[in-house]
């Protein structure tokens, strides 16, 4: 095996922390001492020892001599747990090969150049890309003080997410519904507007694939018009963030308070709505939201549109069409005015669920884009 095939393992390991690492990245370690792996780790949970730990502690004295193989740089401070850069040197082993630097500021290099500083030799990128994309969440809220932001709609062949008379349930077949509920799962949080909870009552459940745990609900509420007889807070109360205006009703407030949800009452912007950067960065740093997906509705939507805040679009396109000038599209919003004021995103997967066909697009460069599968 080589350098990239060690990487890999480190990845797959990092990635069973999905979750519960949370605010910290998922991490992975591997330790290879004359060809052969003699210790593994990943980080397992926030506040409990980072991978670097666990693959040591499973190597033992072979880690003397050895090669560290990790996903992200190791840390050079002290926060929960002791730094992993005075570990690695003192398990005596003769190379780290990290993925990535830690764009954390405590960290941003200073864990390489202490191991570089007692005589290990270091390796940075090897499957970068793979891992950025692992960390995309953690990565974004670290750089953009923002979770990384999932947009996904159900939408007929000529763009239409509803009928002239607002039918929408249900425009694709059970396939892609399944296959939502997958990316659902992987989601720290889900979010919608007003709007969609108005229309559709929704449950914004996991009910298909892994149902281990149920993301996070978030509701974009300006006026705080949600009624305490919907679902998400007659069922979900307790795992629901209701964003309402500073200036919202008082006892309509309260009243959903008095379902059990969470009320986050925030500023507004300039056109009277939930001011966004807001919102995002609340999302981020008191529940610890790195990746939120976005269902709707159409103002919500477009709103992220407008501001650039979708890094990722999924839509699955069923075989059908609707037609009429009234009927509704995927986003509102401003929109621009000239073509090249518009948004352009990546095309990085085609898949086809039963009859229809999923499209995931990705802004950034194509080299720089990993497959989440």
């Amino acid at each position: 095996m080589n350098d990239t095939e060690y990487m890999q393992r480190a990845l797959e390991l990092a990635s069973r922390g999905r979750h519960a690492t949370r605010p910290n990245p998922m991490v992975g370690a591997v330790v290879v001492r004359d060809g052969h792996v003699v210790g593994e780790g990943w980080h397992q949970q926030a506040g409990g020892p980072h991978a670097e730990v666990f693959a040591l502690r499973a190597a033992g004295a072979q880690a003397r001599g050895a090669t560290l193989y990790v996903t992200l740089e190791p840390c050079s401070h002290t926060g929960k747990t002791p730094p992993c850069a005075d570990l690695l040197i003192r398990s005596g082993v003769r190379r780290v090969v990290c993925a990535m630097q830690d764009p954390f500021d405590a960290v941003n290099g200073q864990g390489i150049r202490r191991l570089q500083a007692a005589g290990i030799s270091v390796t940075v990128g090897v499957l970068e890309t793979q891992a950025r994309c692992l960390n995309r969440g953690y990565l974004s809220v670290i750089q953009r003080h923002r979770p990384y932001i999932v947009g996904k709609w159900a939408m007929t062949l000529d763009g239409k997410t509803a009928t002239v008379g607002g039918e929408s349930q249900w425009i694709t077949g059970a396939s892609s519904r399944i296959d939502a509920h997958r990316l659902r799962a992987r989601a720290d949080a889900v979010a919608v507007g007003i709007g969609t909870v108005l229309a559709d009552n929704p449950r914004l459940t996991v009910r298909h694939g892994d149902t281990s745990r149920q993301p996070l609900c978030v509701v974009w509420d300006t006026h705080a018009r949600i009624p305490p007889e919907s679902r998400l807070l007659q069922e979900r109360a307790d795992e629901t963030v209701v964003l309402v205006g500073i200036e919202s009703n008082f006892d309509k407030q309260d009243a959903i308070r008095a379902t059990g949800a969470t009320v986050l009452a925030l500023p507004l912007s300039a056109d009277g709505r939930i001011d966004t950067a807001s919102a995002l960065q609340a999302l981020a740093t008191e529940w610890a939201v790195q990746e939120l997906m976005v269902e709707g509705g159409a103002v919500l939507l477009g709103e992220l549109l407008d501001r650039d805040y979708l890094d990722e679009i999924v839509t699955y396109i069923a075989p059908t069409a609707f037609g009429g000038t009234q009927a509704k599209g995927a986003t509102a919003g401003k929109g621009v005015i000239r073509l090249a004021e518009a948004r352009r995103y990546t095309i990085t997967d085609i898949a086809r669920c039963g009859s229809d066909v999923r499209l995931t697009y990705t802004r950034g460069r194509e080299e720089d884009i990993c497959s989440q599968d």
